[in-house]
């Protein structure tokens, strides 16, 4: 079942990075199938514990039954309220695997993939009102431009925001099947991957994926202990940018490439991994959802 669910990406590397103590206190950010929960609590002693999110209701069915769990059912974009709320104001390590996880691409009625119909749903917490179908159908031309072209880096997102305007007064696209079949004049290149491009972008905007991880990445420094270490994976060059800002500088902007303006640190971080670790070959082959994973590693000084 867990197989199925989600296999955790860059595992070895990710718990080899934590620098795991069996008697300190972990947080997974991105519990999923609990692939990567199970290697952290497999290397900890019974007085460790490990502190795991999620909002995705689905989840829970993979919960282990171990007393050290503790199962935090919202976004990580809470993590400091939450582990004060459990009497753990700072950590020893914390992992986040930004990758929705298999199980939500290989089910048709949560709208994430293009290989099933469904709803065009797309939320990660069914709790909230915002659909992908509810952002198509209210935003402006050009917010829809903006969303394709930032979130979805999509190359004629200006002409695809105005096709879905001028067609979605008299076309109905409450399924994937009738958005993709709505998107057919307008799509360029391969189109699998423009598709997924303009999925991506939905989902983004959808659950506020940029938004969730910036509140997350602000409240890391305060909520490590000094020596602690965050282990971060992400998936497209947006997160990945967002990433390797924050654990440079302590902020998102990109550093001026220019050699007069000295910068003052302002990172409480170190950076561990000078370049994001790649998966091997072998993980790639038996994973190929793994290729565009690239592994962020810092240390609270």
């Amino acid at each position: 079942m867990q197989q199925q669910y989600h296999i955790p990406v860059l595992y070895k590397e990710c718990l080899d990075a934590l620098n795991i103590k069996p008697a300190g206190v972990y947080v997974d950010c991105t519990f999923g199938g609990g692939g990567h929960s199970r290697g952290i609590l497999e290397r900890l002693g019974e007085s460790g514990r490990l502190v795991a999110f999620d909002q995705d209701a689905d989840a829970r069915q993979n919960i282990p039954n171990d007393p050290r769990i503790i199962f935090v059912p919202q976004n990580f974009r809470y993590l400091h309220r939450f582990l004060r709320l459990h009497k753990f104001p700072q950590v020893d390590g914390l992992l986040a695997d930004l990758g929705v996880s298999s199980h939500q691409f290989n089910v048709g009625d949560r709208g994430f993939s293009t290989r099933f119909d469904g709803p065009l749903d797309m939320r990660m917490n069914q709790e909230q009102e915002l659909t992908a179908y509810s952002v198509l159908l209210n935003s402006t031309e050009t917010q829809l431009h903006k969303l394709f072209e930032q979130y979805g880096e999509v190359t004629n997102s200006k002409t695809l925001a105005r096709h879905i305007v001028q067609h979605r007064k008299n076309s109905s696209f409450k399924t994937i099947a009738e958005f993709t079949a709505l998107l057919q004049p307008v799509i360029k290149g391969n189109p699998n991957k423009y598709l997924a491009q303009v999925f991506q972008a939905l989902r983004i905007h959808v659950n506020d994926e940029m938004g969730a991880l910036k509140e997350m990445l602000e409240q890391i420094p305060s909520s490590l202990k000094a020596g602690g270490r965050a282990a971060i994976i992400t998936f497209h060059s947006l997160e990945d940018r967002l990433v390797k800002n924050f654990f440079r500088q302590g902020t998102f902007e990109e550093a001026p490439d220019n050699p007069f303006v000295q910068q003052a640190r302002q990172s409480e971080l170190a950076v561990i991994t000078k370049k994001p670790v790649l998966p091997a070959d072998e993980e790639t082959k038996r994973n190929p959802r793994s290729r565009s994973a690239k592994l962020r590693v810092a240390e609270k000084i």
